[in-house]
Formats: C-alpha cells, structure tokens, sequence
C-alpha cells in the first residue's frame, strides 16, 4: 500500500541516536554509526523522530510500504522489555550504587527530575482566584466537534497536556482569547493530523498556536498540526511554542 512514512537521508544523519531514542515502536536502529528504518511495519507515521534530529535527516515521504503492524510493535516492546529485565536483574548491585534520577535509556520525556523555583506565589494566586481564561468545551482534539460554532473566526491553540502544568501563566498567555484544543499523542497513541485538519478546512481559522513540551514525543503533535495546515489548503498566520519542563519558554 502507498501510505505516509519517514525517510532517513544518511549523508545528512551524524549519527547522534536521539532518532532511535524518540521512537517508540522501535522502528529505528543504529547501524554502523547511522540511523536506519529497520522495519516498515514498525513505523506509524507520527513522526516522533522528526524533531528529535538535529541535522534535519529525517523527512515524511509517501512510497510502497507494509501497513503499521501494532502487533508485531507489542511483541517486539515485550521481547525488548524483557530482555531490558534480565540484563537489569545482573546489574542491580551496580545500578543501585548509581546517583538517583540517572537516567539510564528510554524515552527524554519520562527522565525523573525535580525542579526547584526561587519563588512560587501559590499561596497567594489561590488567594486571589483568578479566573478561568478557558471560553468553550469540551478541549480534548478527539472530542472537539469539527462544525463546532466557537470555532468559526477562532484563534486556535493547539496543545500538548502538559503545557498548562508546567508553564505558570499559561490561560493569561495562551488560552485568553483562543479556542483551545489539547492532546497528547504519545498517550493517545493517534494521528491528529486528521482530524485538525477538517477543523481549519471547515472554519474560518484566523491563526494557529501550537505549544509543546521540549520532550521529543510532543514533536507527533506539532507535525500534526503541520499536517493539517499543508491539508488544508489555506495560508494561516501559525507559531509553535516550546515550553521546558521547568516552566520557562524556549527561543
């Protein structure tokens, strides 16, 4: 079948493996000090791996390849995972002489780390109440209806789940004034890009604000919005912000 799926230029790759590291489904490998599709079928089309590279190797192409096979990825993560167990049990003595929070493989996003600020007003911001900036519901993108009325002549915000917990001010900077619709796909385990892009086809959409975390996997959620702009058909003013998982925006 002809269907959506990543292409790997290796003169471009340089061989760093944060490709590897941000897919899930294990798709990618390192062979002989470059990244490779090593299994059509193990590719979903997400593009976790896109915005992990940082010699931009990675692109989306549409070819002859074998469907996405969840199956044969659930085996393949069992096997892994296992094979992680056993290798885990014969270092244990080791392991646990290391420092806490090393992290040790695995997905960025999920690295245990604690984060000290040098002042937080909680106290007294729940003292002044503040109110909501949200304007419509519901806000999850697989629950939003795409003929909605509060979409028309909306300024859309799309963003990851934990933007808002991390970033403070984040209805005051990003919500107020925007219609907003939240996801996550790593979690979800779905292609956004479907569905946003039947809601700007069929709204007069005057912008996109698309806020991420710096975690690679929120990069599914920003090519989709990517996606669905290009599907679309239509030229809208469209930004993406990304928030660190210490509460700061990042140029």
């Amino acid at each position: 079948m002809i269907r959506k799926i990543i292409h790997i230029d290796e003169e471009k790759c340089n061989g760093c493996g944060a490709c590897a590291a941000a897919c899930q489904e294990g798709a990618i490998g390192m062979i002989n000090g470059k990244a490779r599709l090593l299994r059509d079928d193990y590719c979903d089309g997400l593009g976790n791996c896109l915005p992990a590279c940082p010699a931009n190797a990675i692109t989306f192409t549409e070819r002859e390849a074998a469907s996405y096979n969840e199956a044969a990825v659930k085996a393949a993560k069992a096997e892994k995972a296992k094979e992680v167990k056993e290798v885990k049990e014969v270092k244990e003595v080791k392991e646990a002489k290391e420092a806490p929070g090393t992290l040790r493989c695995g997905c960025p996003g999920t690295q245990s780390r604690s984060i000290e600020h040098a002042a937080c007003n909680c106290e007294d911001t729940l003292q002044a109440e503040r109110p909501s900036c949200l304007s419509q519901w519901p806000v999850q993108i697989r629950l939003v209806p795409v003929n909605a009325p509060y979409l028309n002549d909306a300024k859309l915000l799309i963003a990851a789940d934990c933007t808002a917990y991390a970033y403070a001010a984040f209805h005051e900077r990003f919500i107020k004034g925007h219609i907003t619709l939240v996801g996550c796909p790593k979690l979800d385990n779905v292609d956004y890009a479907e569905k946003l892009t039947a809601i700007i086809k069929g709204n007069e959409i005057k912008s996109v604000t698309v806020v991420r975390m710096e975690v690679p996997c929120c990069g599914g959620l920003e090519n989709a919005a990517k996606t669905a702009l290009q599907d679309s058909g239509k030229f809208i003013p469209w930004q993406v912000v990304t928030i660190s998982a210490d509460g700061r925006i990042l140029e």
